[in-house]
């Protein structure tokens, strides 16, 4: 920080101007702080607290928003989330991803000719978990009724004016809405016209989602006069949606589009509360969700991490960015062969890839003159005392699927949640990729509840389960159809797929340092790993944090969209810089060490963060300029 403070002294500035001069303000707040995906759901967020309720509540009600603007998900999509309990002073998780329904088998897809589960469409469908997660979150830790929260959402579906952002997307995946009879009712009111989709600012209405939010509130309402509880009367909304007359519309809509859930498969799914896995970095304990998500991977990253002298390094120089890249690329190495939904999995072998010593022999590895094109799984298994079972498994992967490094052709990106690109497109074709993704939910209150929530699913364009007015899933693409890829993410019905969703929190002295999210495939723990970086090795606010120039490598196997292997495999070297890094001498020297650079000028997720003050007794929001993300404190 003293580098920078020196520069800003040079140039007669301050301190204090140099922290604000980030392109959206931080935000501050007493009492409590929401922020998330669109203004209009950050302030259903805000009505919220301000009706009484806690970041719970708060977060619930953003989350219904969001899933209502479509940004980028829907109500048939899935929810993950990290809870502080003030109460008890511990991280829970809360596990509401769905999971591949009946008759959803690697022989299936096989016979289809698919080497991944389709990117769009009902066969992409995991059953429904947004739903029953956030009426268990409500539950069990908020503080108002059903009704009070998803009034905010309510009045949106009743309707809304439409941003450009969604307008345009719907507009962009028409061809494949109309393949979808519901799909096509909601979201083209104008077909025939040059223009099916609405138009930016027209008020959108969707009168069958209006109507499924209507019988949830309604069941709760009429639970709660027949004197149950209100744990129980939310439930009992919960129990009509995966049991009831909605579930069996759902399953009625999706099974006629040719999708495999059954209503069986919604009675059976539950939202599950876990243990977080949990490191140490420097005195900072950095909670992220089990590897059913990408989630670890951060984690690992950490501890490699810790091996090295980082700030030293200086903030995004040549040898900053090596090391960060050469770290991503080992972690996200053990995230493609071993992360996988833990319910299914024998040996999983996370206590040895989480294990401090088992981080500093991945250390060793990184040369410090030139990228390896070649980093495969490591072997965590003599750190937990055991003979790594899946060796000659590994053998075989690597013969079969050995990283391209010789061509530069690695620009397949995920189409819903695109952050990057080194392909020349259309100016609206990459600013419509830009803008598109999932969403995060950050919220904290003055009582200790801090909420990190990243939902996702049912994307447009949503393939929309009858007259729900619910756009399902699109999350089973995140399997695996061959085990030599990763044993533990295979293909099963009734299995979670390896997700890239990552909420995060981080205490410091036993109380809440950080609640941070992003949205991004697998770019999410990249740009949340360099945010919390920013502000424990390099002192930026938490508003230059989310803004500041990140790197992303696509030395990875993607884990969305596609459905061949060339799609996905690794490519090694290539590596994104943000325009603002861009100088000749750096390029250069990455260049020299085997770097394929391509270049965006907003390489930050987008990132919504709550840094917590304990010195003042205020809360501290940032959020990305890297699309709509909005936030409100007080």
């Amino acid at each position: 920080m003293l580098r920078f403070a020196t520069l800003l002294t040079a140039i007669c500035l301050t301190l204090n101007l140099f922290a604000q001069q980030t392109q959206k303000p931080p935000l501050h707040g007493k009492n409590w702080m929401a922020i998330t995906g669109k203004p209009l759901a950050a302030t259903a967020g805000a009505l919220i607290f301000e009706r009484g309720g806690n970041a719970v509540d708060a977060s619930c009600a953003m989350l219904a928003a969001t899933c209502t603007m479509w940004d980028v998900l829907s109500w048939g999509g899935e929810t993950q989330a990290l809870i502080y309990n003030p109460k008890t002073k511990k991280v829970i998780a809360i596990n509401a991803m769905g999971v591949a329904p009946t008759g959803a088998t690697v022989e299936f897809f096989k016979s289809k000719g698919y080497q991944f589960p389709p990117e769009f469409g009902p066969l992409a469908a995991t059953t429904p978990g947004t739903v029953g997660g956030l009426c268990y979150m409500l539950s069990e830790y908020g503080t108002m009724s059903l009704k009070e929260v998803l009034a905010p959402c309510m009045q949106l579906a009743a309707g809304y004016p439409i941003d450009a952002q969604t307008a345009n997307s719907i507009e962009k995946g028409k061809d494949k809405l109309k393949q979808w009879p519901y799909s096509k009712a909601v979201m083209l009111p104008h077909l025939g016209e040059k223009r099916e989709a609405p138009e930016a600012g027209e008020i959108f209405i969707q009168k069958d989602l209006l109507a499924t939010l209507t019988k949830l509130v309604e069941t709760e309402q009429a639970a709660l006069k027949a004197h149950k509880s209100r744990k129980q009367a939310i439930m009992a909304a919960f129990d009509r949606f995966y049991k009831g007359d909605i579930a069996k519309e759902f399953v009625r809509g999706c099974q006629e589009q040719g999708g495999l859930i059954t209503l069986q498969d919604l009675a059976n799914w539950k939202p599950v509360e876990e243990s977080p896995l949990c490191i140490n970095y420097k005195g900072i304990d950095v909670y992220k969700l089990q590897p059913w998500t990408q989630g670890p991977m951060l984690l690992q990253s950490l501890n490699i991490l810790e091996n090295f002298d980082l700030k030293a390094m200086g903030y995004n120089s040549p040898k900053y960015i090596h090391t960060l890249y050469q770290t991503m690329s080992l972690a996200f190495a053990d995230r493609d062969f071993y992360y996988g939904d833990p319910r299914f999995a024998k040996q999983q072998p996370m206590a040895g890839l989480l294990s401090k010593d088992y981080a500093k022999e991945r250390a060793k590895l990184i040369r410090f003159d030139r990228n390896n094109p070649n980093i495969l799984p490591g072997n965590p298994y003599p750190f937990e005392g055991k003979t790594n079972p899946f060796s000659a498994l590994m053998a075989k992967r690597q013969q079969l699927y050995n990283p391209d490094t010789t061509s530069n052709n690695g620009n397949f990106q995920p189409k819903h949640d695109t952050r990057t690109s080194s392909i020349a497109v259309a100016d609206d074709e990459y600013i419509d990729r830009l803008k598109r993704g999932t969403t995060s939910v950050e919220a904290a209150d003055k009582d200790g509840w801090v909420v990190s929530i990243t939902p996702s699913g049912g994307w447009i364009p949503a393939c929309i389960a009858g007259n729900t007015g619910i756009g399902m899933s699109q999350r089973m693409q995140s399997f695996v159809l061959d085990s030599t890829i990763n044993p533990f993410n295979v293909l099963a019905p009734g299995k979670k797929p390896r997700v890239t969703l990552t909420p995060s929190i981080a205490l410091k002295d036993g109380k809440p340092f950080m609640c941070f999210g992003v949205q991004g495939g697998d770019t999410q723990d990249q740009n949340l790993l360099q945010c919390f970086l920013n502000v424990v090795e390099f002192g930026m606010t938490i508003q230059q944090a989310c803004e500041a120039a990140n790197i992303n490598t696509n030395q990875l196997w993607l884990s969305l969209g596609g459905f061949k292997i060339d799609d996905r495999k690794p490519k090694a070297g290539n590596l994104l810089l943000n325009t603002k890094t861009k100088n000749p001498a750096l390029v250069a020297e990455l260049e020299k060490m085997g770097y394929k650079l391509s270049y965006d000028d907003r390489s930050s997720g987008p990132i919504n963060a709550i840094l917590f003050d304990w010195k003042h007794g205020s809360f501290w929001g940032g959020s990305s300029n890297n699309g709509e993300d909005y936030g409100i404190g007080w």
